[in-house]
């Protein structure tokens, strides 16, 4: 009953909250008391990146993490920075730079490109963060994407420092 206590805690919605490869109601062998980490379902999602602390240790709840979910990271590994955070729930939305050749003048010209991306409650993200995002199954009408990595920055908002 503890853990059914700490998962309604973490949440915001009102309906029941577990995830979907635990059962609660799993029997045991009495006067053996369980850990809290047996009763947490995590994965690594692979290509070299770590699973989160907070993913492992958490008690939150999220059907669309990478870590703690079904859903799989395939396909492209993009990077970019943080643009706007908390205008819609655990999405981001994830500036990219990049230079487009303009063969007439045999110049380049800066261009950019806007992706929403799911936000596992594992990271905390600020505008200005850079982050590594991956592709996935789609989440949602916009989000195709997944934040699997932040490095944090204290710079501006519009940047084309890889250039």
């Amino acid at each position: 009953s503890c853990l059914t206590l700490s998962i309604m805690e973490a949440s915001v919605e009102k309906h029941f909250h577990k995830q979907p490869t635990i059962f609660i109601g799993k029997r045991r062998l009495l006067g053996v008391k369980l850990k809290q980490r047996q009763l947490r379902y995590y994965k690594k999602i692979g290509l070299g990146y770590k699973t989160p602390r907070e993913a492992i240790d958490g008690h939150y709840i999220d059907r669309k993490c990478p870590f703690t979910s079904e859903v799989t990271i395939r396909g492209r590994i993009l990077r970019g920075t943080v643009i706007s955070v908390g205008k819609m729930r655990r999405t981001v939305i994830v500036r990219r730079n990049y230079l487009h050749y303009i063969p007439k003048y045999k110049r380049y010209e800066k261009r950019h490109n806007h992706t929403a991306a799911h936000c596992s409650p594992a990271f905390d993200v600020k505008e200005g963060d850079n982050v590594v995002i991956g592709e996935c199954r789609p989440l949602s009408k916009t989000v195709r994407y997944n934040v699997i990595r932040v490095d944090t920055t204290n710079k501006g908002r519009k940047q084309f420092k890889n250039f």
